[in-house]
């Protein structure tokens, strides 16, 4: 027997295992060449362990070589720009520097529009949306997230993945990494061109928006017009080209009922435009203590809902918006800020204009002085730059809160808009624009050189329309004086005059971004008396707040001139500041402000705003007392007063001798200038009949929250209406005057293509007429008045001394066709009136809507049928035209029809 010694066994079996090595390649091979011909490709192969052979890994694959060129080679030769994100140009390509420590991290994108084509709401220097982002990467791609603040919850509880799983974020930008990390600071380059050389600002909707066209950006003709960076923030100024491969055609056959928008009228070629879109990358603040909102006083708000609490019956919560505002000097009880609120005064301010800027800018000073703060709000001048050079900073730029002048064909509105930390409601940027009208616009009016301007762009959904109703305001006034002599074109007077309305407007729009929202009921709280008295005004206001929308102080013939203008703060205005910004020790600050808060029954801290307008269901609204353009304790005195001096303005342009060469227009401008004021006061005198007084009180004051008008007030709204709007004597004009209204034929045609006037260039006092009596109706005979008038019967003691629906519609009935009781023939205004009327009454007895109350439709049957007698009667009755006798006939056949026919609910 052969004994074999380990050490030899070993060496056997490595022999054995080297002889087999070179058929398990050979194996491993031909499986491998089998499996590329078949198409069935097969894992690596794996070694399998031989009895008694020993294992050889295979030999590591080789490193993978990045495709991306390496950081030095992308910049080489670029002109390098420090500061936030760093930056590196050549040519027409631009890269950003993200340093590691910069990828997830938050900062503020904010964006603005720097030119615009004048038109529609596109308009230089608008101020775009804010957001908060963070730069992540996914493989090879850089994205740009905004993060999602609406929805919250603390992040130390189970509920707040919920909340990340339940609601999203949103991709704003990417591009793919454009370089590999940097060998020491491991930073990675994005190109910029790529990256924002696209829609990122939405600029594409709201061009289709405004002309119902498709544009898109075109990325291979925009460009970068401007780079800067700076310790705190990086921006990208845009020069971007959105274009249109064909306008559409016109239609062939004009449609009455589907308008047309036409395209861009300002353009060489509508097809092709430049607009300037501004991009700021900026560090965000350390969060500052978050102030909760109150009802009571009107703030914009930082709004979110937070299911941190289930115990609390309302999610959501709301943070004032509000600068950051502390004291150098804590202790002190005056102090300078550490860091105040400027306004930079754009350089394209016209020099004449920029003290009456400066004068209201400066003006809230005073209440932020108040609760301790000096020079809190400062007015600087951006400085002038050099011939073709920048400014050593853009006024668009995030750390630069500024008022710019804009213009455009179609402007009017000045708007006070701002950006703010979505956690804690701080204001961080804000961008007031005013517009050329304010200033040669409203002068010219003055001095009758060209009409007013036309049509001033989109709905007030995007703009606080102070200044462009202000401006209709100024129009009147200036009507009115100079028709009187009270003021002669190009004196100091006017210039004084529109200095004061640039000054009133700024400070309306500066409040806007101080964080206050508008207040329509301030102008309620002064009599007239007061608002008689120069010195009285000039030291509290016209009204309570800067934030109501003031009409000019214009007394009627004969009655004491006040002050023309709101040329100061009200109460109000040093409230709400003290709300937002008086500093509170935190301990005490929820007891501290509701006692502030509390103060809301002082009459003149009155407060309603632009809901409060419009709710109650009915087209005008319910509360009278809250309007704009109404001013003293009674505003129903004061409508009586406009109609008065609408009525004068027109005697006057009737009496008046124009002198030989001087133009008619003059005529036809301030006949409109007094329909309009017309409108503005009869309209909310609606508001009263049906009408509820509703307050922000909370329990424990004397006060209800809703208070139905007093029934006197509503019957003499409803007399002021029937006289002033309904009445047959209410607009009477010579046929000589009527003659004479003209219109610029220089600028018709122009006009005319944008869409600024009707086709028609004769002037229809019928259509201005009948367009305000149809809002009138449209509103004392909705649903939601007769609903409310059946519901105030329950609300008072004595319900014979109510104001009854049935009241309404006899008092309306009986103005509208007061002919058939005097026999007086009926012109064709007042046959338009009836045809309105009748078509409402009509419309209730056939169609009549879910809403409508079944009260108001057998009233409206019962006044139909002793309409149709009266009618009848009144057919037989000799002084008629031939017009009006078919005019009745007409009527009476449809109401005939209308009694008659089975009723048709709606829906069924």
């Amino acid at each position: 027997m052969i004994r074999i010694s380990p050490a030899t066994r070993l060496l056997l079996r490595l022999g054995a295992a080297l002889s087999m090595l070179p058929l398990f390649v050979a194996c491993a091979t031909v499986q491998a060449g089998i499996s590329r011909l078949t198409g069935l490709e097969s894992p690596s192969p794996t070694l399998t362990a031989v009895p008694g052979a020993a294992i050889i890994p295979p030999p590591p694959p080789p490193a993978p070589v990045s495709p991306l060129k390496k950081f030095t080679d992308v910049i080489h030769d670029a002109k390098v720009t420090p500061g936030y994100f760093t930056l590196y140009q050549n040519e027409e390509k631009v890269w950003i520097e993200i340093k590691p420590e910069q990828l997830d991290q938050d900062f503020f994108f904010a964006i603005s529009y720097t030119h615009g084509i004048g038109e529609r709401g596109v308009y230089g220097g608008r101020m775009g949306p804010g957001y908060i982002v963070y730069f992540h990467k996914v493989g090879g791609q850089l994205q740009l997230l905004a993060r999602n603040f609406d929805f919250r919850a603390r992040p130390d509880l189970a509920v707040a993945g919920a909340v990340r799983e339940g609601f999203s974020e949103s991709l704003l930008a990417s591009a793919p990494v454009a370089s590999q990390s940097h060998p020491e600071r491991k930073s990675i380059l994005v190109e910029a061109n790529a990256l924002l050389l696209t829609d990122v600002a939405g600029a594409a909707t709201q061009l289709e928006t405004a002309f119902r066209l498709p544009y898109a950006m075109d990325i291979r003709n925009s460009s970068f017009s401007r780079i800067a960076s700076h310790e705190q923030e990086t921006t990208f100024r845009v020069s971007a080209h959105y274009v249109i491969p064909k306008l559409p055609p016109p239609p062939l056959v004009p449609s009455s009922t589907t308008p047309q928008v036409p395209p861009p009228l300002n353009l060489p070629d509508a097809r092709s435009m430049f607009l300037g879109i501004h991009y700021s990358f900026s560090q965000l603040p350390v969060p500052m203590k978050p102030r909760l909102a109150d009802e009571r006083i009107g703030h914009f708000t930082t709004s979110f809902l937070d299911y941190s609490d289930d115990l609390s019956p309302d999610t959501r919560v709301h943070y004032v918006r509000r600068w950051r505002l502390e004291k150098a000097e804590p202790w002190a009880a005056l102090s300078e800020p550490r860091q105040p609120i400027v306004f930079w005064l754009d350089r394209n301010i016209p020099v004449k204009y920029r003290q009456a800027v400066i004068d209201g800018i400066l003006e809230w000073s005073k209440p932020f002085e108040k609760i301790g703060f000096k020079d809190a709000v400062r007015a600087e001048l951006q400085p002038e730059k050099p011939a073709n050079d920048e400014a050593d900073f853009d006024t668009a730029d995030r750390r630069h809160a500024s008022i710019r002048w804009y213009l455009g064909s179609d402007a009017g509105p000045a708007v006070g808009p701002s950006q703010s930390d979505p956690r804690s409601g701080e204001i961080l940027d804000a961008a007031i624009r005013m517009t050329d009208v304010f200033g040669r616009g409203s002068r010219r009016v003055a001095v009758e050189e060209v009409p007013r301007p036309q049509g001033r762009g989109l709905n007030g959904a995007e703009f606080c329309n102070y200044g462009s109703q202000m401006l209709d305001e100024m129009d009147f006034a200036l009507d009115i004086l100079e028709a009187r002599g009270d003021i002669a074109p190009d004196s100091p007077e006017a210039d004084r005059f529109v200095q004061d309305y640039v000054k009133e407007v700024i400070m309306h729009e500066v409040g806007h971004t101080l964080g206050l929202r508008h207040n329509f009921r301030s102008s309620t709280i002064y009599t007239d008396e007061q608002l008689r008295d120069k010195e009285f005004t000039s030291k509290h206001g016209l009204t309570g707040s800067i934030m109501d929308y003031t009409p000019y102080n214009l007394a009627v013939k004969g009655d004491r001139q006040g002050q023309f203008a709101m040329t100061t703060l009200g109460p109000y205005d040093y409230w709400a500041i003290e709300y937002a910004y008086k500093p509170i020790d935190p301990e005490k600050e929820q007891e501290e402000l509701a006692a502030i808060a509390g103060r809301n029954i002082e009459p003149w801290l009155a407060y309603g705003t632009d809901e409060d307008t419009f709710l109650g269901g009915a087209p005008q609204g319910m509360d009278p007392e809250v309007n704009q353009f109404d001013l003293g304790r009674d505003p129903l005195a004061f409508y009586k007063r406009r109609l008065q001096l609408s009525r004068e303005l027109w005697d006057r342009l009737q009496a008046k001798r124009l002198e030989p060469g001087e133009s008619y227009e003059v005529l036809r401008r301030n006949l409109e200038s007094g329909f309009r004021n017309l409108n503005r006061a009869l309209i909310p005198a609606t508001k009263y009949i049906g009408g509820v007084v509703q307050v922000r009180d909370r329990a424990g004051t004397s006060r209800e929250p809703y208070t139905p008008v007093p029934p006197a007030r509503q019957r003499e709204a409803l007399k002021l209406l029937a006289d002033g709007m309904f009445s047959v004597d209410s607009f009477r004009f010579t046929p000589e005057f009527m003659s004479r209204l003209t219109y610029n034929r220089l600028d018709y045609f122009d006009n005319l293509v944008r869409g600024n006037v009707n086709n028609n260039p004769d002037f229809s006092l019928s259509t201005q007429l009948l367009t305000m009596q149809r809002t009138v109706l449209n509103q004392v005979m909705s649903d939601a008045v007769a609903s409310r008038l059946l519901d105030s019967e329950l609300r008072v003691a004595d319900t014979k001394q109510a104001f009854h629906l049935s009241e309404l519609y006899d008092t309306l009935t009986d103005a509208i066709w007061s002919e058939l009781k005097t026999g007086k023939d009926i012109g064709p205004l007042r046959r338009n009136l009836q045809r309105e009327h009748l078509g409402r009454m009509a419309g209730a007895l056939l169609h009549p809507s879910y809403s409508t109350p079944a009260d108001a439709r057998a009233l409206q049957r019962e006044n139909a049928r002793d309409l149709l007698a009266k009618m009848k009667a009144a057919q037989r009755k000799p002084g008629y035209s031939k017009e009006a006798r078919a005019h009745l006939a007409e009527s009476a056949n449809s109401l005939e029809e209308a009694l008659k026919a089975p009723l048709q609910r709606a829906g069924v």
